[in-house]
């Protein structure tokens, strides 16, 4: 399986603190059957001061870390690029980063505010569209203005952004109505794919197997390797 969106590059945001808990981390994942992770880092100007090229120096230290430990994995670096204004200064100055592409595009982890949908945010998507940027959006089954009123997403799901789910929602370990939500958007077929956004091992671990075995049972097996492997393997094997 492919997890194209994590929080394990350590000492960067609210993810891993360390390396210790950075490779404890990875470890979990491989014996999950992960064999790649998109590290995504949270780019929200204000709180979080990453850009694309800042993050580059923590990502060549944690491969080389990587392959000290000998670990049975591949990585590549992204970021989740929180939807404000300063996505524009992050373009012009070439700092934002991408996951990969799908069909000729740049797929780019983009997070709506978890209280709501800001005004305007159908502008920046159209924006970003126009550049050739297509918005990944992140885990729309926990943003509070979509849990009250799925029809809010529909301005996205026109405009044709991906829209990643989070293992856990699947399996109602985000709660009763991110399950509701994720399994409807599952039902609508608007999921492109299942992430771990894994933080930390105790409350939001690397695992993505349940998630894939809820999705095989109570959908099909070719649902489950399109979320999990195809489109993700497609999208990073640009990159």
């Amino acid at each position: 399986m492919i997890d194209v969106h994590c929080h394990l590059l350590p000492a960067v945001d609210d993810g891993a603190n360390n390396d210790e808990e950075s490779i404890a981390l990875f470890e979990v994942a491989i014996a999950d059957g992960i064999s790649h992770m998109v590290l995504t880092p949270h780019i929200q100007p204000g709180r979080y001061e990453n850009t694309r090229k800042s993050l580059l120096p923590h990502f060549e230290k944690l491969k080389n870390l990587i392959l000290k430990q000998r670990l049975d994995i591949t990585l590549s670096i992204a970021g989740e690029v929180r939807l404000c204004a300063e996505v524009l200064s992050l373009y012009a100055n070439h700092e934002l980063p991408f996951i990969g592409e799908l069909n000729g595009a740049a797929v780019m982890l983009l997070e709506l505010p978890h209280e709501g949908i800001p005004p305007g945010s159908d502008k920046l998507i159209d924006w970003l569209m126009d550049r050739n940027i297509l918005p990944m959006i992140a885990h729309p089954e926990r943003n509070k203005a979509i849990m009250r009123d799925i029809s809010k997403v529909e301005p996205f799901v026109d405009r044709g952004c991906l829209f990643q789910l989070t293992a856990m929602s699947i399996t109602k370990k985000f709660g009763d109505q991110a399950y509701i939500i994720a399994h409807q958007f599952l039902v609508n077929d608007w999921v492109s794919v299942v992430a771990s956004d894994a933080h930390n091992i105790n409350r939001r671990p690397p695992i993505l197997s349940e998630a894939y075995e809820t999705v095989a049972s109570q959908y099909n097996n070719d649902l489950a390797q399109r979320l999990f492997i195809d489109t993700p393997t497609q999208i990073i094997s640009a990159y």
